[in-house]
């Protein structure tokens, strides 16, 4: 029979185990680079890059073009790989609580 109190519990278990996870994403990190690593990204799991670092022989007057697809890059890839870091942690850190339904995504379920 279904135990709906039981079921209950591990909701607010779930949704207390989200809270943790959401607020240990500003210590999950990850770099993008781009343009053979001379500029490159630093992002947190929240999404918000932390640090961009250029090369300075990018910093000559007539590069600002390039610079500036380098850096666009370089964030993006940045925010990629951050991503797919707080996602497998996601997945690590509520592996068991739930069961396992194809299709559910418990981050945006709990608002990640």
């Amino acid at each position: 029979m279904f135990d709906m109190m039981g079921m209950m519990g591990k909701v607010k278990e779930m949704q207390a185990r989200m809270k943790e996870i959401k607020d240990n994403l500003v210590h999950i990190t990850a770099e993008g680079e781009s343009g053979a690593g001379l500029v490159k990204a630093l992002a947190n799991g929240n999404k918000q890059i932390i640090r961009i670092d250029i090369d300075p022989s990018l910093l000559k007057e007539g590069d600002q073009t390039i610079l500036q697809d380098l850096v666009v890059a370089a964030v993006n890839k940045a925010l990629q790989n951050v991503e797919e870091k707080a996602q497998l942690e996601l997945k690590q850190k509520t592996e068991g609580l739930l069961p396992n339904i194809p299709g559910m995504d418990l981050g945006s379920m709990f608002g990640m």
